[in-house]
């Protein structure tokens, strides 16, 4: 877990704002500090994109958010790695003002996108396995 952690030390920031940084507070884009619903993350995305397809470095707080559920976070960074690279993902995005707990949620939820788009045969495989060709 501590490797985890120390990973996700290169998105977690302390803020630095310039004319090329967009600071997007989750809670401030879903007008609640629960962050728990596929369609939140979904809206968060919207929002990243948007900065990062004009450019722009964006630092996305958590601060005030509760209850972050992988759902939320898998809508979210899902979107991005399957349409940004990795590497301007991880030399544009940071995080501000969440917790040890929600950024080792974060760096799973990472990993397991990075390994499916990585090979999402695999997955599909174990799906199938799991619950039968049908649920396919």
């Amino acid at each position: 877990m501590v490797s985890s952690v120390s990973k996700m030390n290169r998105f977690i920031s302390s803020p630095t704002y310039n004319d090329n940084t967009i600071l997007i507070c989750v809670t401030d884009v879903l007008g609640d500090n629960y962050c728990v619903v596929c369609e939140d993350g979904k809206r968060i995305y919207e929002h990243i994109a948007k900065a990062l397809k004009a450019g722009k470095k964006v630092c996305l707080s958590f601060q005030g958010g509760e209850d972050i559920t992988s759902a939320f976070l898998a809508e979210a960074f899902s979107r991005l790695y399957t349409n940004f690279s990795e590497e301007q993902i991880e030399s544009n995005l940071s995080l501000t003002g969440i917790n040890a707990e929600d950024a080792a949620d974060i760096e799973c939820v990472i990993k397991d996108v990075k390994d499916y788009l990585h090979n999402p045969q695999q997955f599909k495989n174990a799906i199938a396995e799991f619950m039968g060709e049908d649920s396919l």
